[in-house]
């Protein structure tokens, strides 16, 4: 049974250091001691609509459910090599606020937060909005749908990942990812996708210059483009297209099926030996 602590205030250093089958319930964590890593240590813990407006309070936390939670600009790194945590309807607004942990849910949450979920291993995400400059850094195990992001570097790095029916507006995305399948969603932004492997687009739109180079099992299933010039450039490409590519250049290996193609480029500096086949409107270019 959970031991419940309610409405306090805390703001001194380690306030809840060690603490095990405790819920706090409306607390602040604020004050002018300026106390970090309040509950550091700690084992199934809850927090329920608490405002956290201190550095690191979940530090190697096994079992963390935060429902209904504040954690401001001034939570830096709030949840640092945690395992088996649920995050619900919370706010997380401090600079790096997960990373290294295992086993994440985030249900229903909002974050902006710049170097968002570092190296975890395995990350629930739905019906949610992160906005993070490089977000998710060599994390494996990733589960997405119906999430909304925005940013620059993401999902560098990563391996196992699965996004349904979200929108991601970001450029260099999934930069030397494997074994990444998104469905259903747009990507908006330039240079996705280099030197992946395994990365698979299906029914998804994409949007922006020089997509999807140096790229190994490449595959796009009935996909759309917009502004994407430059395309698979030195890839390994099997892929329909429904409408137009601006343009194709030097693809390395595959068949690439569109409705129609701007250009063609195959130039005779390059490096690599162009053998795939382009295909607009069923005849080969």
């Amino acid at each position: 049974m959970q031991n419940i602590i309610e409405n306090k205030q805390f703001s001194e250093e380690r306030a809840l250091y060690g603490r095990s089958d405790l819920c706090v319930r409306g607390c602040r964590f604020a004050g002018e001691e300026d106390g970090e890593s309040a509950l550091k240590e700690s084992r199934n813990i809850a927090a329920e609509n608490c405002f956290m407006d201190l550095r690191y309070p979940f530090w190697h936390v096994r079992g963390l459910r935060a429902v209904g939670c504040e954690l401001t600009a001034n939570c830096r790194a709030a949840m640092w090599y945690d395992a088996g945590v649920r995050i619900e309807n919370c706010t997380m607004n401090g600079i790096k606020a997960l990373r290294e942990c295992a086993d994440v849910q985030i249900l229903h949450t909002q974050a902006n937060s710049p170097e968002f979920g570092w190296r975890c291993r395995g990350i629930a995400i739905e019906c949610s909005e992160i906005k993070s400059e490089y977000a998710f850094f060599e994390s494996r195990n990733i589960a997405a749908k119906n999430l909304r992001f925005e940013g620059k570097y993401s999902f560098q790095y990563t391996k196992n990942v699965r996004i349904e029916n979200s929108f991601l507006k970001t450029k260099d995305a999934f930069w030397h990812a494997k074994n990444v399948t998104v469905t259903g969603s747009e990507l908006d932004g330039e240079y996705l996708g280099w030197y992946s492997e395994g990365l698979t687009l299906v029914r998804c739109h994409i949007k922006g210059t020089q997509p999807l180079c140096y790229c190994k099992n490449l595959r796009l299933i009935d996909c759309t483009m917009e502004n994407c010039d430059l395309a698979f450039e030195y890839s390994d490409v099997r892929a329909t297209v429904k409408g137009g590519i601006d343009s194709v250049k030097n693809p390395r290996r595959g068949k690439i099926c569109a409705d129609a193609v701007g250009e063609v480029i195959r130039t005779q500096n390059s490096v690599y030996p162009v053998r795939a086949k382009v295909v607009a409107g069923g005849k080969q270019l």
